[in-house]
């Protein structure tokens, strides 16, 4: 929500007539204008695939970015569903049509940031999705959807039950693999706050910054991103440390990130996080 100011009160007054047909409205003038500033922000993003700016789109210059002013003790790195389910060749996200290669790319840059985290003293928290053995979790429409995609969720395939609980896809790939001391989410939506107790663990341990990176940058790490927004926490989504199997969606989900000020938090990159905790 956006706070006006008198100086960004509407250009016909409280007692202009905004429906004159010579004039465009006030509605049409705020339309266009979102349209240009959503437009800014997609041509700075889609022109250069390689540069994520810390700072979010609109912020003014003097503000201290949300990575340089957060403290390690009140930080959590969020590793979302980094699994074989959604990594593998065999997985389910291979199996209904996704390029796994961008999503395998994110497992290297998600390395470094666990290694520096685990480091500082962050809070790890790595989730996991997927459904009880009788699906009893699973709502209607999300098994029709898979169904339609080519991978029924619960239907066997070469690690298991896709995306059942206790099935070998369902695990974490190794090269990322939690800590014994590090929290697990299993979850059966998108959001890693939706019927989960990650809410209760943040609270617990005072966090109020959260690093998001995982799989994929539009579907889990941005309803979790949203989630966490909306709950109060400032969030950093490490860019080149969470993916999708469709490279148009990444950028946009990104480039939705910075508009408003920074209505969903920041961005940065993997080098821009390490840097920050090893200065």
């Amino acid at each position: 929500m956006v706070t006006k100011t008198p100086d960004e009160a509407s250009p016909f007054g409280t007692d202009g007539d905004d429906t004159n047909e010579a004039d465009p409205s006030r509605r049409e003038i705020l339309v266009r204008g979102s349209k240009v500033a959503v437009g800014i922000g997609l041509a700075a993003l889609l022109g250069n695939v390689g540069a994520f700016p810390r700072k979010s789109y609109g912020m003014d210059r003097s503000t201290i970015s949300l990575l340089d002013s957060l403290t390690p003790a009140r930080t959590a790195l969020l590793v979302i569903d980094m699994q074989r389910d959604f990594l593998l060749p065999e997985g389910y996200a291979a199996q209904a049509g996704l390029d796994i290669a961008p999503l395998v790319a994110t497992i290297r840059p998600i390395g470094k940031l666990l290694a520096v985290g685990r480091k500082a003293g962050l809070l790890i928290v790595h989730t996991r999705e997927g459904h009880l053995p009788d699906l009893s979790d699973c709502p209607p429409y999300k098994l029709e959807r898979s169904r339609r995609a080519g991978a029924e969720i619960g239907s066997k395939g070469p690690l298991g039950r896709l995306l059942v609980r206790g099935e070998v896809g369902h695990d974490f790939v190794e090269a990322v693999r939690p800590l014994e001391q590090e929290i697990v989410i299993d979850k059966s939506g998108y959001s890693a706050f939706a019927h989960t107790g990650l809410q209760q663990v943040l609270t617990k341990r005072g966090i109020e910054t959260l690093l998001m990176t995982g799989v994929t940058t539009e579907v889990c790490v941005s309803s979790t991103l949203r989630a966490a927004i909306d709950l109060g926490y400032r969030c950093i989504t490490v860019a080149d440390a969470c993916a999708s199997g469709n490279l148009d969606l990444h950028k946009a989900a990104l480039a939705m990130i910075a508009v408003e000020g920074g209505i969903f938090g920041e961005i940065a990159t993997t080098a821009e996080v390490v840097e920050r905790f090893t200065r």
